[in-house]
């Protein structure tokens, strides 16, 4: 017999009735019945029962196993009664009687538990992360996230793209977000940098005449936690291709992430019709260029219904330039009490309050209520409504300024909603490209153009496009959004050093630098470079859609707390003096 188990603890079934068996695993939970001690012995395959009674030639040493010891357990396969099999297990209608027993690893008082649901500090949580990872949800999660890699390997296999594997220490890269740097011991003063993306590399295996590439790509990025998001790296299923136009990379990972979706969603219903929507009219519509479209509501702009209206805040706010004021409509949600829970929520972030509308009946017709209603008379109210399309029942929240100023709010205001009045599909994946990002921004304060995403991306128009107003230049840039999270992010590439110059330029980057920080993917696009395009999805978060998880790290085996440490293995740590002095190094101290 094996040294340690015959069988796993979810093996063994009534057709093993009889069998002598060797089991090992942690101890789950022990429970004394009038004398006789039944343990649920768990490994990673389940749950198989165990026993002893005062017969058993090793009933003493089993009285001394405590929860999540790890044991190796002889014994005898017995059928369970009829009236106790627990048809919930695969092995619920056996358990085992225990004729020897080999403690493996004995445990310290637990920091937490593994068997039940109570909730423990995050702190507490990460310190332990190997105890937490022993829970149910988490395994569950952790062999999810596997086997959605799997799948997604296997699915471009199928489409004939090429896995390669691309340096980890490389240079420093403008991705958006901050490089992790890494000092050279060989060259004093100078520094290599963590990939935040394969973004030149992938380019680079495009110019060497591979023509679809991908990888399964760790990214590394010095960026501020949040709930979706890690702060110090993350996994993205990568891919290129050559010859391509935007919607042929649509066309490609379509199948890919619809099909993960399908596999792994539990049932849910995923979209296959996936809209196109303009950044800026996402914008306008959803107040965020990651909507979450399982929620119907669109908002709108009524600014003509506002001018010189009887509300003087909204209409002294259109006398400005660039200002505008848009509706929420709210299906459903026509009575007073809501429309204050709605104003409490603005208030809550940040602003005043928002002005509303309601319509209601009053036994004669339609009525419009609310302090806007009455400012600016019945006419104005009923065009509102009209253009909405909201009746008897509904309201309409208002927000007003330059789009910058309330945008967020009103995007949260919209699911807050949507929410609310449970017009949310909960039980749908529902996906949309956004399409047309406007390639440059400008600093509020400054006035200072740059890149406002992807650098490398092929400006729409080509050349011509880039001898106007940068802030006019719309890029072959796209995101997927999904239920209110960006998914993927990609673009059809600048694959013209002329353009590439033009373009690094106009964002403050003279010739000289670009050859000097992108030198190799500048001097490889003079020898024949083909039109290029690609895209990268964010694993870590399309499992946690999947496994329907509010924290992305829920779904991430070993994570950072919210202040990027890792409090397991202590991390961030202070170097070495000697470690410093090798790389001609002095850390100097923060007041």
């Amino acid at each position: 017999m094996h040294a340690y188990r015959s069988h796993t603890c979810a093996d063994l079934t009534a057709a093993n009735v009889g069998d002598n068996v060797r089991l090992s695993g942690w101890v789950h939970r022990v429970r004394d019945h009038g004398g006789i001690l039944f343990i649920d012995l768990r490994d990673h395959y389940g749950v198989t029962q165990v026993l002893a009674d005062p017969d058993s030639p090793v009933f003493k040493d089993v009285e001394k196993v405590r929860s999540e010891w790890c044991i190796r357990i002889d014994g005898n396969v017995m059928a369970r009664a009829p009236e106790l099999v627990n048809s919930k297990l695969p092995t619920g209608e056996v358990e085992v009687f225990i004729r020897d027993i080999e403690v493996l690893g004995a445990s310290d008082e637990l920091p937490l538990m593994v068997f039940g649901d109570q909730e423990y500090p995050e702190e507490t949580r990460l310190k332990y992360r190997f105890l937490d990872l022993r829970r149910e949800k988490l395994q569950r999660n952790m062999i999810l996230r596997s086997d959605v890699v799997s799948s997604m390997r296997k699915r471009m296999w199928d489409l004939e793209f090429k896995e390669f594997q691309t340096p980890i220490i490389t240079a420093s890269s403008p991705e958006g977000a901050r490089d992790f740097l890494v000092p050279s011991r060989l060259h004093p003063g100078k520094f290599y940098a963590l990939p935040q993306a394969p973004q030149q590399f992938k380019q680079l295996l495009m110019v060497s005449g591979f023509d679809k590439y991908f990888q399964i790509a760790p990214c590394f990025r010095d960026e501020d936690p949040r709930a979706d998001r890690s702060p110090t790296d993350f996994y993205q299923l990568d891919l290129e291709m050559s010859f391509v136009e935007q919607q042929d990379v649509f066309d490609t990972i379509q199948p890919v992430i619809q099909g993960v979706f399908e596999e792994f969603g539990g049932g849910r219903k995923v979209d296959s019709e996936w809209e196109q929507i303009s950044y800026k009219d996402a914008a306008l519509w959803y107040g965020t260029d990651k909507p979450d479209l399982r929620n119907p509501i669109k908002m709108q702009v009524v600014s003509e219904h506002f001018k010189g209206s009887g509300f003087a805040i909204f209409a002294k706010i259109l006398e400005q330039d660039g200002t505008e004021i848009r509706a929420i409509p709210a299906p459903g949600g026509g009575s007073r009490k809501f429309c204050d829970r709605m104003n409490a929520f603005a208030q809550k972030e940040g602003l005043p309050g928002m002005g509303y509308i309601f319509w209601r009946d009053q036994g004669e017709g339609m009525e419009a209520a609310g302090p806007l209603a009455k400012n600016i008379g019945p006419e104005r109210t009923e065009a509102i409504r009209q253009q909405l399309g909201l009746g008897v029942g509904d309201a309409a929240f208002f927000l007003g300024g330059k789009p910058s100023s309330f945008e967020g709010v009103a995007g949260r205001a919209r699911v807050e909603i949507g929410n609310e009045l449970k017009l949310t599909d909960l039980g749908r994946f529902a996906f949309a490209w956004i399409v047309d990002f406007p390639m440059y921004e400008a600093d509020e304060e400054s006035g200072k153009i740059d890149f406002s995403h992807n650098p490398f991306s092929m400006p729409q128009g080509g050349m011509d496009a880039l001898q106007g107003d940068p802030l006019d230049v719309l890029g072959y840039q796209y995101d997927l959004a999904c239920n209110g999270y960006e998914l993927i992010s990609g673009a059809i590439r600048n694959h013209k050093p002329e353009i590439m110059f033009k373009a690094f330029e106009l964002a403050g980057y003279g010739e000289e630098e670009v050859r000097k920080r992108f030198g190799g993917m500048v001097n490889a696009f003079k020898y024949g470079a083909p039109p290029h395009g690609g895209c990268a999805a964010g694993i870590d978060r399309i499992v946690m859609l999947l496994a329907d998880e509010a924290n992305i790290r829920e779904v991430i085996l070993f994570p950072m707390n919210q202040r990027a440490e890792d409090l397991m293995m202590s991390a961030p740590s202070e170097p070495m003096s000697d470690q410093l002095m090798e790389l001609g190094l002095r850390v100097i101290p923060q007041d």
